[in-house]
């Protein structure tokens, strides 16, 4: 494989909606308010978000509230499916599929054939892991904080096809993965993969993946990185990385629709050839009886059956999110999580588990006298959205935290400071009630 990881910007067109007004007018300023400093306009990014009438919703690390704009698309393209067939929909709006290419690309600094779209995160990470001929022996290097199912995904691959899976330690301070520990085990070990999750999904902590990047271009190995949890909460640049392959949500922190994700892959990768096992007829043609070739760009990683309204409605996400802006979003929402920790630092009872210098927005706590289903019940009954995460979710980490379980609190950009000390006064109060 080569050392160069390229990246190309990209201008995508518009996302438009042929016969109607566009769906998102970009030329409309994003929604800050003039000032010196860019401040989001909440009122406006509240009004374009159903669920903030309904609910407090601080499960955004599990499925963000769409904006209006992400619903009204998606519904829209259903009603053409209805009303003119699905296959005919789809040629009707190929320019606006196409933008979830565009709009995905300048999000991340790549290109639109570098990406594939996915049925989920997991479903991405499984196609990049199918790519790889993995062979007895082979390692698997990862850290301690990585996502359940991708730490199950390496198990699998070890029960298949006989790898080795290595774990680096990670650093006294709290900060995640040692970084000069997996270096020098990369070095030792010369892994088949390395994989990181940016930020796990049972705490705030956030991996250093750019700096683990470096060192994987310096001894030329192949880099996956989970970012389900950190795209459309942070700014995120894959060359910046230096990952070869990274996989995301679109349900999450971009306020995408349930069902979809997708996979980056480095032009490296699919020079060196590397394709889905399974592949089909979207990813490869058929060019004789006894032979088929892949595409040139990441569809080879894609099936030929489509959710057409589901990644339209992605599209109008990723454009949602970068008129918002990237960078307001990444001072915010990390802030509105710090105010909770500060406010349930408080809180008899109350103990944080989140580590690192800098905390991502997803703020996880036990509390005494509780169990887990009844305290999320309890949370609910004050109209405020939460989850759980138990032990099998991170063997790793919640061993050593000692604990079996913990709520999970991840407030958005969307959210306000009076709804941070509503949901903090909330635990207090049941705290209290269990004493």
């Amino acid at each position: 494989m080569k050392n160069e990881n390229s990246a190309f910007a990209s201008s995508p067109e518009p996302l438009l909606n042929p016969g109607r007004e566009p769906v998102l007018d970009l030329s409309r300023k994003p929604f800050l308010n003039p000032s010196q400093e860019p401040v989001l306009d909440l009122a406006a990014l509240r009004a374009d978000t159903p669920g903030c009438e309904a609910v407090i919703h601080f499960n955004n690390a599990g499925a963000g509230l769409m904006a209006r704009p992400v619903l009204e698309t998606v519904l829209d393209h259903l009603r053409l499916e209805a009303g003119i067939g699905g296959y005919e929909a789809a040629a009707a709006r190929a320019a606006e599929v196409a933008d979830f290419y565009a709009a995905l690309a300048e999000l991340l600094g790549t290109r639109p054939g570098n990406l594939a779209f996915a049925a989920s995160a997991t479903h991405a990470y499984t196609k990049a892991l199918s790519a790889i001929d993995f062979r007895p022996g082979d390692v698997v290097l990862t850290t301690r904080n990585d996502f359940v199912s991708n730490q199950i995904a390496f198990l699998s691959l070890r029960k298949r096809h006989g790898v080795r899976i290595v774990h680096a330690p990670d650093h006294p301070d709290g900060s995640g993965v040692d970084v000069e520990a997996m270096a020098a085990l990369m070095r030792a070990h010369r892994p088949r993969l390395v994989a990181v999750t940016h930020v796990p999904t049972n705490s705030g902590l956030v991996q250093p993946v750019a700096e683990i990047g470096r060192h994987c271009r310096e001894l030329d190995l192949l880099y996956l990185v989970d970012a389900c949890q950190s795209v459309g909460q942070y700014p995120i640049d894959v060359e910046a990385i230096g990952c070869d392959l990274l996989t995301a949500t679109c349900r999450k922190f971009l306020r995408g629709p349930r069902g979809s994700g997708f996979l980056y892959v480095s032009d490296r990768v699919l020079t060196a050839g590397y394709e889905p096992l399974h592949i089909d007829m979207h990813g490869a043609r058929w060019v004789a009886p006894g032979y088929y070739r892949p595409v040139d760009t990441a569809a080879r990683f894609e099936e030929w059956e489509f959710p057409y309204a589901t990644v339209l409605g992605c599209a109008a996400a990723v454009r949602y999110a970068l008129r918002v802006g990237l960078e307001p979003v990444a001072r915010r929402t990390p802030a509105l999580a710090g105010r909770l920790r500060e406010r349930l630092a408080a809180v008899p009872g109350v103990r944080a588990l989140d580590g690192g210098p800098a905390p991502a927005a997803l703020v996880t706590f036990t509390i005494e006298g509780w169990q887990a289903a009844p305290f999320k019940a309890a949370m609910d009954a004050h109209g405020i959205n939460s989850a759980l995460s138990y032990r099998e979710f991170a063997q790793f980490d919640f061993t050593d935290k000692e604990v079996e379980w913990c709520l999970r609190l991840s407030p958005h950009y969307y959210n306000t400071e009076d709804e941070v000390d509503a949901v903090a006064g909330t635990v207090a109060e049941l705290a209290r009630s269990a004493r």
